[in-house]
């Protein structure tokens, strides 16, 4: 079920929410956390009730090689591995097994392969790695394992993030002071979750109905024209954003309603001025995931400056084919692998004044363009179906293709929305801002005072008439998946 589908918001949330306050008024933090995983499981199972074993299997397989690694007997090195290589497997069968023999076999002699991708396995997946290397690194001695059970299936992070790790919410599963529910939690959380549901319903559905016809005619082979191309993409540029960001938000809400804070995963990536400040602000979990369990273990920077670029492009490239088994996500993670050795090799080849110039606003408005036309470039190759709808893409937007320019038709509405959407991404202060959401690694900058939610009646005003908003476009449009389903 949506976050943003009737049955979760009128039905589901309330009975969680119900469910866990009385249980742990009347019973305990045990018997709570009990109904929150039973809660969470069939939240999963709603989506495909088949898939539900393999989420369970892999969540006691994992528990029960993180108590072998905490006792620390035998080879535990051996031991890490073989369940990191266990988690990766299945990850490989179920996502990669038909990329992988399609690239090297024939058509049609792929046999015995797996059907449907089940939901989530690339989250649980990667969270449970990370559990499994933090306890082989002494940052995890938790044996509970309800609390781990919960950690896994806990329903706000479980089906797209933010990629979570033991280390950080185990302990705050076991803190009675801090795992309830209170009229603090409930005012903030909801109020997170609305500016979440208002960014996907009211501003990424919109944006969608502007990317896609453009994306699935390039896909179909039509030739397009370059102020279409262009509009494509940065209408999928925006889309992509306010609908993962405000997953994200929603995420972050509904877990802060039962007390657990969650990591900021999104800080205005659209403001950023370098591509290295980009990947700072985008997906903040998954990057840092990449880099402290890919990057920092391959070696990092730690062997010189040719050892650190190939670290970089081959943990790009394994970021990019993390979100799907086809080329185009290689693609995209070859291009942001060669974006960010470019930006590195600047750093430290730049002229001395250079640093001193980043501080001037003209220079700061040429760094900060160069960054978003990278960005949109090649989040055309993130979305596209093929290489082939890519490549015309690209050759429309460098003006090399004469297209039709009425092969999709724009109206001046779409256009507005664009401009709307671009400002609300440059102008305002973000949800980590508005609402004091910490972001590891960046110091927040107050945003206008009116602005930095504070439990005022205008601020609950305000949150109302974004929620009124948000149900009159589900009211007369059904709910979409979140793009972030599909990785």
């Amino acid at each position: 079920m949506l976050f943003s589908s009737a049955t979760f918001i009128y039905l589901f949330l309330p009975l969680a929410l119900f469910g866990f306050h009385l249980l742990q008024r009347r019973f305990g933090l045990t018997a709570a956390a009990l109904w929150l995983t039973i809660a969470s499981v069939a939240f999963y199972g709603y989506w495909n009730i088949a898939d539900v074993p393999l989420l369970v299997g892999s969540t006691l397989v994992n528990f029960g090689i993180g108590l072998l690694l905490q006792r620390r007997r035998g080879a535990a090195q051996l031991l890490l591995a073989a369940g990191v290589a266990g988690n990766l497997l299945l990850l490989g069968y179920y996502k990669y097994a038909a990329f992988f023999c399609g690239a090297v076999a024939e058509a049609g002699s792929c046999t015995g392969l797996p059907g449907d991708l089940p939901l989530a396995i690339s989250f649980f997946t990667f969270t449970q790695i990370a559990f499994l290397v933090d306890v082989h690194r002494g940052q995890v001695q938790d044996r509970d394992p309800l609390r781990y059970g919960l950690f896994v299936t806990f329903f706000p992070h479980l089906i797209a993030g933010p990629i979570v790790h033991y280390r950080d919410v185990g302990p705050q599963l076991a803190d009675r002071a801090a795992f309830r529910i209170t009229s603090e939690s409930l005012a903030l959380g909801g109020s997170l979750f609305v500016a979440g549901l208002f960014k996907k319903v009211v501003l990424a559905d919109r944006l969608a109905s502007i990317a896609t016809p453009i994306f699935q005619a390039a896909d179909a082979g039509t030739i397009i024209s370059t102020a279409t191309a262009w509009t494509g993409a940065l209408a999928y540029t925006l889309q992509l954003y306010f609908d993962f960001s405000g997953y994200s938000d929603m995420a972050i809400g509904l877990a802060l309603m039962f007390g657990i804070r969650f990591p900021a995963n999104f800080h205005s990536p659209y403001k950023a001025t370098s591509l290295i400040d980009f990947w700072r602000r985008w997906h903040i979990t998954l990057s840092l995931f990449l880099r402290d369990y890919l990057y920092i273990p391959l070696g990092g920077n730690r062997h010189g400056p040719v050892r650190r670029y190939v670290n970089l492009l081959v943990t790009m490239l394994l970021g990019g084919l993390w979100h799907g088994a086809n080329w185009t996500f290689l693609l995209w993670g070859l291009l942001h692998g060669i974006g960010l050795t470019v930006n590195h090799l600047w750093r430290g080849l730049a002229p001395a004044g250079w640093q001193g110039m980043q501080t001037r606003p003209a220079a700061r408005a040429v760094a900060w363009l160069a960054t978003m036309t990278f960005a949109v470039v090649c989040w055309v190759s993130f979305r596209a179906g093929s290489l082939d709808a890519a490549g015309s893409l690209y050759a429309a937007m460098a003006g090399l293709s004469a297209g039709d320019p009425d092969a999709v038709p724009m109206e001046a509405r779409h256009i507005l929305l664009l401009v709307i959407a671009m400002l609300v991404c440059l102008l305002l202060p973000n949800t980590n801002q508005v609402f004091g959401i910490a972001v590891r690694g960046i110091r927040l900058q107050a945003p206008w005072p009116p602005l930095v939610f504070d439990y005022r009646l205008a601020d609950f005003l305000v949150m109302a008439g974004m929620m009124l908003a948000s149900l009159y476009y589900l009211l007369i449009n059904a709910p979409s998946e979140f793009l972030y389903f599909d990785f």
